[in-house]
């Protein structure tokens, strides 16, 4: 059971710790999401990860038959469902083989929060909930990661006794603030994505001017045995 002062640990660390194409994606994400740090992101890919083991094992218990298993399917759909990480109708075990960790980050109240504009940024987004100035319904909540239920987003707001329900207030973003922080993180994304582009097509080229340097060395050396077979037969 444990000791219930220090709560067991909910997330996987890397087995590779310093990968860096996997480094680069968790700062990417990390910058994205407004994260704290990146035991907040391994959490999230904890979660997924083990709902797709789950997922995993009742396909397998579904071809041999096991009634459980269809219980138990019906429980991680309906639990999914909820969280608003699948479709409410239709939605299979193989959508939750689908999910991701973007899946699951999107679902945090400060990603909504800043989402829904009330907050210039998702590190602002994060200041406002830790300060309670946010609200899912009637319920002042003061954790980032609570993940926003089906239904819920609707009645995510400011709540009732921060000052930020003044329209005037000063931390208070408008309509056009948001449309014009939205467009540039658009624009940083897309810069981003280029960049990724340009530096693998200049990969490639690099790998096909070297692939082509080698070849006439390449054709060389395998000639050279064949010469020296029709020197020795004279």
């Amino acid at each position: 059971m444990g000791d219930p002062k220090f709560s067991r640990r909910r997330y996987e660390t890397p087995a590779q710790p310093w990968e860096g194409e996997r480094i680069k994606a968790e700062n990417e994400l990390l910058m994205k999401y407004g994260l704290k740090n990146k035991r907040e992101l391994w959490r999230a890919q904890s979660m997924v990860r083990r709902l797709r083991a789950t997922s995993r094992d009742l396909q397998a218990r579904l071809r041999t038959g096991d009634p459980q298993a269809k219980v138990e399917t019906a429980e991680i759909l309906g639990k999914c469902s909820r969280m608003a990480l699948l479709p409410s109708d239709g939605a299979t075990l193989n959508d939750v083989l689908a999910l991701n960790t973007e899946t699951v980050l999107s679902r945090r109240l400060q990603t909504i929060v800043y989402r829904k504009g009330l907050a210039f940024t998702p590190k602002h987004a994060r200041q406002l909930i830790v300060h309670g100035h946010a609200s899912v319904g009637d319920r002042k909540v003061t954790i980032p990661g609570y993940l926003v239920k089906r239904g819920e987003e609707e009645n995510i707001s400011y709540s009732e006794t921060s000052p930020l329900t003044d329209d005037i207030h000063p931390a208070r973003p408008n309509a056009d603030e948001v449309d014009r922080q939205r467009l540039q993180d658009g624009e940083r994304e897309k810069a981003k994505e280029r960049e990724q582009i340009d530096s693998k097509a200049r990969f490639k080229s690099k790998r096909t001017i070297t692939v082509a340097a080698e070849a006439p060395v390449t054709k060389a050396v395998a000639e050279a045995p064949v010469e020296e077979k029709q020197e020795s037969k004279e």
